[in-house]
């Protein structure tokens, strides 16, 4: 332990040092001394008399021995004039001073103000690097619980002096003020059971301890961004009422080589000091990623990376310590993070499904004032794919809304409104269509929205509008699905198709030319019909053959072909047939109900907005201008 402090008290004298090393070069360069700053002019001993008996002199000095002589002139303070008295006229010399009236000093000696200048610009710097030190030192100290007196500036060196660079910066919770348990968290029954666990042994250990079992090192929590995974491991500490240490991956990541493994370091001592507790790091990926030997390896992160492998595999598991992260990208992440005895477990916290949505639906809908009936179940129902996050976000645009109408209530109609607000952000009123672009658009989404109606099994239309929304689309057709669905067959897949291209082959129908407006339809069909090829194995050609894998599952979803380049031009051609064959189809249903086209587009030109069961309406009234249908 002396040898430690001894250590550390050499470290911080060496930096002291060597900051002030620094700034006496930088004060040489910026800041010369006096005498640098002053002239010195050599003259005649004939001038210094003349000056002397014309009374110009100010000050004199001279050095008996040597004979040298300084003065300066009244006036001139930064010049100065210097010359040699001649020998044996010491005698006349003073009496030509004491006329002048000139301040006389008999030796040449060092000016007061120059050491004065010394002391404050080089010696007070080190008095001041000093206290500093001493104060650093004592306040890291007091902040650590150490009132030692011994010189030890916590986390060693540089360190130490710079204020904490070593510190891991985690927050700490105490579990009074967690303030979430399980209550607070909906959707996510089957995380929460695999979570009850470890809250059950933090509470009571020594049931597991008496059958052999050993608490979980860690949980690794992994699902798309706002399904929950930051609240379930709050949730987790507030359960079992035991302190939580938050931190985030990026947090790690230093300047410096050796801080973040230092930064590792001081956090599992805290949590060790503090056992039975949690640790949570958010996004882990920041650094946790694959180590590779390729030329950008960060030097940085993998020693922070090999820092955290290490504690997790050696701190005391008796004592309670759970390690729960938080991360979207898995596929990234180090195996030796992932195997047992660090992350035991690997917790799925996915998308909530249909009862998960109504019941986060209705945890956020608690707070807000409403004026029934409200059918959370109908909102529930239009929101598939909408993660915890973007749920809580439809409750409070909900509430927004009726603030904006000048109500003291949220309706029904607020929320299924803000549900298209998240979908396709808000209505667009300085947008303004010309009569011809209303036309177009009427008649491009009444060709989904009948197309969408002529398909056996599809999900039925709920709403149709040609208001402009701030996300860019002039118009849309919401379609909802009256039961979830986790399965989807190779005919719904071509029906879907079919539907996407309905919105053109209106336009080419009726107007016979193309628009722009197809351009997120071409994009949604491209995409599904490359995906029924090359991961679903609904192709003739190919068969079950997987040609593509799925990148970062949680994120974006994106798939890269794993096939031959000849492969890929053949699956090319798969994808334009399946989309040909679609567009054929929806223009044939068009053409089969064109009266009905004309019809519901005039309708829905002047309403701009109408709901499905109008659409229904009119698209099965029968008119009696047409023809009757032959019987078949």
């Amino acid at each position: 332990m002396e040898m430690d402090d001894h250590k550390r008290r050499r470290n911080m004298i060496l930096y002291v040092l060597i900051a002030c090393v620094i700034y006496l070069v930088l004060n040489t360069l910026l800041f010369p001394n006096i005498a640098q700053r002053q002239q010195v002019v050599d003259v005649s001993y004939t001038q210094l008399l003349d000056d002397l008996e014309n009374e110009e002199v100010n000050e004199i000095k001279y050095d008996n021995s040597s004979l040298d002589v300084s003065y300066s002139k009244k006036g001139e303070d930064n010049t100065v004039y210097t010359t040699t008295a001649m020998s044996g006229a010491q005698q006349s010399l003073e009496a030509a001073i004491r006329e002048s009236g000139a301040k006389q000093t008999n030796s040449v000696q060092q000016d007061n103000s120059l050491w004065t200048y010394m002391l404050l610009m080089y010696g007070l710097p080190l008095i001041i690097f000093f206290a500093l030190g001493v104060w650093l030192n004592r306040r890291m100290k007091k902040a650590a619980g150490d009132d030692s007196p011994s010189m030890n500036f916590g986390g060693g060196g540089f360190g130490g002096m710079g204020g904490g660079l070593g510190k891991s910066g985690a927050r700490i919770v105490a579990s009074k003020d967690v303030g979430v348990t399980f209550k607070d968290v909906a959707g996510q029954e089957e995380a929460k059971e695999s979570l009850k666990e470890v809250v059950d042994f933090l509470e009571n250990p020594k049931r597991y301890e008496d059958i052999g079992a050993r608490l979980p090192r860690g949980a690794l929590l992994v699902g798309p961004p706002g399904t929950g995974k930051t609240l379930l491991a709050k949730a987790v500490a507030g359960e079992a009422g035991v302190p939580f240490f938050s931190i985030s991956g990026s947090e790690f990541v230093e300047m410096f080589v050796g801080r973040g493994a230092a930064k590792v370091r001081d956090l599992f001592k805290q949590a060790n000091e503090k056992a039975p507790c949690i640790v949570f790091i958010d996004e882990i990926d920041a650094v946790g990623k694959r180590r590779d030997q390729g030329l950008s390896s960060n030097d940085e992160r993998e020693q922070t990376l090999n820092q955290l492998l290490t504690e997790m595999d050696g701190f005391d598991n008796h004592k309670g310590i759970v390690v729960l992260a938080a991360t979207n990208r898995p596929d990234s992440l180090d195996p030796a993070l992932l195997r047992p005895g660090r992350f035991d477990r690997r917790i799925p916290v996915e998308l909530p499904d249909l009862t998960g949505r109504k019941a986060i639906l209705e945890l956020h809908a608690k707070d807000v004032k409403v004026e029934p009936p409200i059918d959370l179940t109908a909102i529930a129902r239009a929101t598939p794919g909408a993660s915890g996050a973007d749920l809580s976000n439809i409750i409070n645009e909900g509430a927004l809304r009726a603030v904006r109408m000048g109500r003291k209530r949220a309706t029904q109609e607020d929320f299924e409104e803000s549900v298209e607000v998240v979908i396709a952000g808000q209505k667009r009123k300085s947008t303004v269509l010309s009569d011809h672009e209303k036309q177009v658009v009427s008649y491009h989404e009444i060709g989904h929205a009948i197309v969408a109606a002529n398909m056996k099994g599809g999900a039925p239309v709920t709403k149709i509008t040609i208001v402009p929304r701030t996300s860019g689309a002039l118009g849309y057709t919401m379609q909802v699905e009256e039961d979830e669905k986790f399965l989807t067959t190779k005919q719904e897949v071509l029906d879907k198709l079919a539907v996407y291209c309905g919105g053109r082959a209106a336009e080419e129908l009726i107007f016979g030319e193309m628009t722009t407006g197809a351009a997120n339809d071409i994009e949604q069909a491209t995409k599904l019909a490359r995906n029924m090829i090359t991961r679903f194995g609904m192709s003739d050609e190919f068969g079950m053959m997987a040609l593509g894998t799925v990148q970062n599952a949680y994120l974006n979803q994106d798939a890269s072909l794993t096939c031959a380049p000849g492969t890929a031009e053949r699956v090319d051609e798969a994808v334009k047939k399946v989309i040909e064959d679609a567009h054929a189809r929806a223009i044939q249903v068009l053409k089969e109900n064109k009266f009905k086209l004309h019809e519901l587009a005039r309708y829905l030109y002047k309403k701009e907005t109408i709901t499905g069961e109008e659409f229904m309406t009119l698209l099965k009234r029968e008119n009696p201008l047409m023809p009757p249908k032959p019987q078949a």
